[in-house]
């Protein structure tokens, strides 16, 4: 049995990790310090025997005998990374360099959960892994961009000078249940303002393009990338190619809910990005892998999830 230390397990996308870990016979040891992660996320894997949950913040040692690392740990919505932006910076290069620091010291594989975000705003459409991006080292998105790309550095740096396995996943927009529903991200975003009958903010002229991937396909990729022969480091992009624009997202959202709202324009952020989307040629041809779930049923599911935390 796999001993196995998902670091952020009690976040969105940590606790379905988390989940599908333990169905698959892993001895999972939840690793958060409840930033942006709750324990209602898990608390349905508390009885199992083979789960373990503890308190702690990255960015200082941790010292336990495991086999396998994910590291999920960083707020990774701009309402939540730009709320403390030193410590987000912390939380992505001294949190890398701890999980790095155990995962040499008990010879563990270990992935990281880098982001499209190292792209920045891409002059590159879509983007693939050997696009270096366009990122502004200076702006109020710097903190989790420059973080994750520094990162990033770190981990390849690690498998240079001291062999260690790597795997480093690039994961574009995720969306489902158990995302924060005032995490700002725009499917959430979009979703409760729209069971409220809130005008629905759109920011530009609401043309900028997204690609959303369903939650458990995306977990799905992770534990491929994991489980992945070791020479196949990535980065690898993991997403879905389906490409929607902001405004076609709205009123996708609007008929799924019934919703009374409208929409309401507002100016677009500070270096929000006008394109996003991931190539997933490599994801296909190594890890034979590749999102299934249609936008619409996957919005389903996450609506369910929003209406029983509004009940």
């Amino acid at each position: 049995m796999k001993k196995i230390l998902v670091t952020g397990g009690a976040g969105f996308l940590g606790s379905h990790l988390c989940e599908k870990l333990l169905a698959a016979g892993g001895d999972v040891l939840c690793v958060d310090n409840y930033f942006t992660g709750s324990k209602q996320n898990i608390a349905h894997l508390a009885a199992n025997p083979y789960f373990e949950l503890m308190r702690h913040d990255i960015t200082f040692p941790l010292y336990v005998e495991v086999d396998q690392i994910y590291n999920l740990a960083c707020p990774a919505s701009p309402v939540h990374y730009q709320f403390d932006p030193v410590q987000t910076t912390k939380t992505s290069v001294h949190g890398a360099i701890n999980m790095l620091g155990l995962a040499k010291r008990v010879k563990a594989r270990i992935l990281q959960a880098s982001t499209s975000e190292v792209y920045g705003d891409p002059e590159v459409h879509p983007q693939p892994e050997d696009y270096l991006g366009r990122v502004n080292p200076i702006g109020p998105r710097s903190c989790y961009d420059e973080g994750k790309r520094c990162a990033e550095t770190l981990f390849f740096d690690y498998h240079r000078q001291h062999k260690l396995e790597i795997k480093v996943a690039r994961i574009f927009n995720t969306y489902g249940p158990r995302m924060h529903p005032n995490d700002g991200r725009v499917v959430s975003n979009f979703i409760m303002q729209a069971l409220k009958n809130d005008d629905i903010t759109l920011y530009g002229d609401g043309l900028q393009t997204r690609s959303f991937c369903y939650v458990d396909d995306l977990v799905a990729a992770l534990v491929k990338l994991m489980d992945s022969a070791a020479a196949f480091t990535g980065p690898v992009n993991l997403g879905n190619p389906a490409e929607v624009s902001m405004r076609a997202l709205a009123e996708k959202i609007l008929a799924l809910t019934g919703s009374k709202s409208k929409l309401a324009f507002k100016l677009l952020p500070q270096d929000d990005p006008k394109q996003r989307q991931p190539d997933i040629t490599l994801a296909r041809k190594e890890l034979g892998w590749q999102p299934h779930t249609a936008l619409d049923d996957g919005l389903k599911e996450t609506i369910r999830y929003f209406r029983t935390l509004l009940n």
